[in-house]
């Protein structure tokens, strides 16, 4: 999270569309973040892209399609990676963005498969909030066991592996270290005042 996956996938589709190439991208469902017609970045770059239930809408909808884009690959159902192999054995340049690890540092859904049948894998790392290194880890400040949780950066933040195993330690002993606190207040009041700027943004009835 917060690592580019996003802006690197709208920036390799909107190449293939400079190129003239017939360009189809595709989302989960769930995902309505920003938008429900859109993948979006962190950064606000956008374009154009089709939710979908499940992975077999994807050959439905490949019809006269050179090149396919995946978002949030890991929120799709398992058979994504059977469905990325029949688009790719057709011919289709299909171009996947996702999570490879969970909030806990476990494999995401159909990730591992996908990675291991790719030709091309290109990893992107965010930075640490904690020690400014590269980060392999999204951290869950909420609680629970619930797998998918979506949020912005309110609710996860990139941590490096020392930073993340110091961080399950903490949690396992009910502990919030003071780097996560501040980090905590500072999003809570960004968020206080983002509420406040919708209300003064708000047209009035006179």
């Amino acid at each position: 999270m917060f690592s580019g996956k996003t802006e690197e996938l709208i920036r390799r589709l909107k190449r293939a569309q400079i190129a003239r190439q017939k360009v189809e991208i595709f989302k989960p469902q769930i995902d309505t973040r920003y938008s429900e017609d859109e993948v979006v970045s962190h950064n606000y770059n956008s374009i154009h892209s089709t939710s979908v239930p499940s992975s077999s809408n994807l050959l439905l909808l490949a019809n006269d399609v050179e090149v396919i884009g995946i978002d949030e690959a890991q929120f799709f159902d398992e058979e994504l990676p059977s469905v990325c192999n029949q688009l790719a054995n057709a011919g289709i340049r299909v171009v996947i963005a996702g999570l490879d690890m969970d909030f806990k540092g476990r494999p995401f859904g159909p990730m591992p498969q996908l990675m291991a049948q790719a030709e091309y894998v290109t990893k992107v790392h965010a930075i640490c909030v904690k020690t400014g290194n590269l980060a392999q880890y999204s951290y869950r400040f909420t609680g629970g066991e619930k797998l998918v949780e979506l949020g912005e950066k309110d609710c996860y933040v990139p941590l490096s592996r020392e930073a993340f195993v110091e961080a399950l330690e903490f949690e396992k002993e009910g502990i919030i270290p003071e780097w996560q606190q501040k980090i905590m207040n500072e999003r809570y009041a960004e968020k206080k005042a983002e509420e406040a700027l919708k209300e003064l943004t708000q047209p009035t009835d006179d």
